[in-house]
């Protein structure tokens, strides 16, 4: 018995120089009458042909002859395909990319050629030698970054630097996670003439860049910052027009644009002998304000002592160092009101209307008051932080150690609702489209200048330019402002009325057309919208307040 298998047909192969292909001849074998793509590639794999790239048509055609009892001769079924590369600049020429497809059978890409096609495409900076290196090592590549330019670095916006430690700000304090920010508003801070307020820092132009053709790129240089042209109370130093000093003794203000400073009128009490204070400025009263009577200040009020049944109207902030006692359910309780456009801080409040433009702090008890915040309305910090009874409407948040009272005396909160925002929001956008609509007037004076500059007079171009620079600043600061208020509208769908000890039964807590009436006395409770309804959940983890305070 005979193991020995047939050695099957002769495959003869050579390779052409001059078209470098390789040709093969086959005779066939009546041992072995078929023949397959893998029979085949085994016999180019001995022959040392496997790299070659194989022609498809040339073996099929091979296998079909053969297969049909036909020899072969000098039959196409391989060619030498030598590496193909590319390099492909990007489409702003920061970065050049290398391909290389590898080579079958046929010659490996060098180092040459690519630094070749490099000085063809004029790419000279920024060449990665390594990685050309690393590619022509691998003998392929894909999109290889070969050479890479410097990006162009923007110039630093100019800033205004305040100088003094610690400034308040004539703007309402709105967090983004919309939670109260509870600070003690403090004294009237007062600054002397000649004080050092705020520092101008120019914008920088840039640094600039190359591309990998070495083409300077140029720099986007930072947005110029000016001091605000209706500054009060200020001026610009003698020898530095980049430093805003005061000009008057007084409060520092910080403001858009820059800082002003009011003057502050002080008086020990405020009563029939110095009768009603009516101050373009802040108003400090060491003492208390007497029952009937009234201050109107422009900047900010502080008083020292108590305020009775009185009328507080400030552009500002209002600090109450002690209490306030109002006049709610006496006969001409209506004439005692307290106004501020910022936040209103006291320690206690008893049957008080007060209502401020950003938020009202009070640190021990509101009993039977009225309360309205733009923002937040908070009770409670190193005291009692109670209310009891009254009505207390606060856009974004209510919170308080303890809402009500054990006998159930009613207490409203009112939570999420401030028409006034949408109504700003509305202005603001009018007053942009206005703004806009002139500066593109002023943008076709002065391109129409550009074409015939001694059609307008130079004067005339000057205060175009000044009057675009002035509506390009107003038109920025809209925007801004239309981003806060849109913020605002957005945190007052995320309101909530927070009791960190207890809410007693007889608490009603309203939100547009939900209202939810609290019944039992609850621990650390939360109440907000959940599925368009008011609901009660247990107080999330508010641990982290101190840190925000």
């Amino acid at each position: 018995m005979n193991d020995d298998k047939p050695a099957g047909p002769e495959l003869q192969l050579t390779l052409d120089d001059a078209t470098r292909s390789l040709r093969a001849s086959l005779v066939p074998d009546a041992q072995v009458p078929r023949i397959d793509p893998f029979w085949v590639r085994d016999r180019l794999a001995d022959a040392g042909f496997s790299e070659m790239k194989v022609r498809t048509d040339g073996v099929r055609s091979l296998l079909a002859h053969y297969n049909a009892g036909k020899a072969v001769s000098d039959l196409e079924i391989a060619d030498c395909v030598d590496a193909a590369l590319q390099v492909l600049v990007s489409p702003d020429a920061l970065e050049a990319r290398l391909t290389i497809a590898p080579p079958q059978g046929g010659r490996a890409a060098t180092k040459a050629e690519v630094l070749e096609q490099l000085s063809l495409k004029g790419i000279h900076e920024g060449v990665l030698v390594d990685e050309i290196n690393r590619a022509i090592a691998d003998g392929q590549a894909r999109e290889l970054v070969i050479a890479r330019g410097r990006e162009a670095i923007a110039g630093d916006d100019g800033v205004l630097e305040c100088l003094l430690p610690e400034i308040r700000a004539r703007v309402p304090n709105v967090r983004a996670c919309g939670r109260t920010d509870y600070r003690d508003l403090g004294e009237i801070q007062v600054v002397c003439a000649g004080d050092a307020l705020m520092r101008r820092h120019p914008p920088t132009p840039g640094t600039p860049g190359v591309d990998v053709l070495g083409k300077p790129i140029a720099p986007r240089a930072g947005k110029d910052t000016r001091f605000a042209s209706n500054l009060t109370g200020v001026r610009s130093a003698d020898d530095d027009p980049d430093l805003l000093v005061a000009a008057i003794d007084g409060q520092p203000l910080q403001v858009r644009g820059g800082m002003m400073v009011e003057p502050v009128f002080t008086v020990d009490t405020v009563n029939m002998a110095t009768g009603n204070i009516r101050y373009d400025g802040a108003v400090r009263v060491r003492g208390d304000v007497k029952a009937g009577m009234s201050i109107h200040a422009s900047g900010d009020i502080e008083i020292g002592g108590v305020v009775e049944p009185a009328t507080l109207e400030s552009g500002g902030s209002i600090v109450v160092k002690s209490g306030v006692l109002g006049g709610i359910g006496q006969k001409d309780s209506n004439s005692h009101c307290i106004r501020c456009t910022g936040s209103f801080s006291a320690i206690y409040a008893q049957q008080a209307r007060i209502e401020a433009g950003d938020s009202i702090f009070i640190d021990d008890l509101a009993m039977k008051c009225e309360l309205t915040a733009a923002n937040h309305i908070r009770l409670g910090l190193n005291r009692r932080g109670q209310v009891i009874g009254g009505l207390l409407r606060a856009t974004l948040s209510i919170h308080a150690r303890t809402l009500g009272a054990p006998n159930r005396i009613r207490t409203e909160l009112e939570i999420g609702t401030d028409p006034a925002l949408a109504g700003a929001l509305q202005a603001s956008t009018q007053a942009r489209d206005s703004k806009e609509s002139e500066l593109l007037e002023m943008g076709k004076l002065l391109s129409f200048s550009d074409r015939y500059p001694d059609r307008i007079a130079p004067a005339v171009r000057l205060r175009a330019e000044q009057t675009a620079a002035a509506l390009s600043a107003d038109i920025e600061a809209l925007r801004g402002e239309e981003v806060q208020l849109r913020q605002r509208l957005s945190l007052a769908q995320h309101a909530r009325v927070n009791a960190e000890r207890a809410i007693h039964d007889g608490v009603v807590v309203r939100m547009a057309e939900s209202s939810l009436r609290i019944h039992g006395e609850r621990g650390p409770t939360t109440v907000r919208l959940a599925d368009q309804n008011l609901a009660v959940f247990a107080l999330e983890d508010d641990s982290h307040l101190d840190d925000e305070r």
